[in-house]
């Protein structure tokens, strides 16, 4: 009798195992609209561009899920990659939360630039990330954006820039304000 207890307590704590094993494989597939509160699958609504089937509702899209919806599949190439993380007036727990969004988003700036193929022509792009300090200009993100106009000049291309900005950062202060009229004055160079 004690025996028989102690195999059901066993296979109860096997079947508690079981489905923690397949809860966890279930984690991070799910998404909930704010919007209509449903409980969507996220490859459905990866695949209805991150737009809710039930609601309509948009979904906030990384700059890697934008790139790979916009160009030709396996033609982007970043450039400017390794400019990143600048804490120019020395602002508390900036550097901290700028490392930290790295590690989360695995981007290192809000913007990333480079060159791709869209229906087989090459453009220069520059795709915000609202994940990262809500896609917030900084000098880094005015940088990169600037250099990625410069280098379409040079080469001649199109540019595709995809805005997704919560405006100037203000852990740079003056220096983020200064890069909105640094990226309007090399775009007025484009003819």
């Amino acid at each position: 009798m004690v025996i028989d207890k102690i195999k059901k307590i066993n296979h109860t704590n096997e079947e508690i195992a079981k489905n923690e094993q397949a809860s966890e494989m279930l984690v991070g597939k799910w998404i909930k609209c704010d919007n209509c509160k449903e409980i969507l699958y996220k490859k459905d609504v990866h695949a209805n561009l991150s737009v809710c089937p039930n609601c309509g509702k948009h979904f906030r899209i990384s700059s890697r899920r934008r790139i790979a919806q916009l160009v030709d599949e396996g033609t982007f190439e970043e450039i400017n990659e390794n400019i990143g993380l600048r804490d120019p007036l020395q602002f508390e727990g900036y550097q901290k939360k700028l490392e930290m969004l790295v590690d989360r988003t695995q981007i290192k700036e809000a913007v990333q630039t480079g060159t791709a193929k869209i229906n087989g022509k090459k453009a220069m792009l520059a795709v915000m990330d609202g994940n990262f300090m809500m896609g917030s200009m900084g000098s880094v993100v005015g940088e990169k954006i600037t250099s990625c106009i410069e280098e379409a000049i040079k080469q001649k291309l199109p540019v595709i820039l995809i805005c997704v900005s919560g405006g100037a950062r203000m852990q740079e202060g003056i220096i983020s304000l200064m890069q909105m009229a640094k990226t309007v004055r090399s775009s007025k160079k484009i003819k």
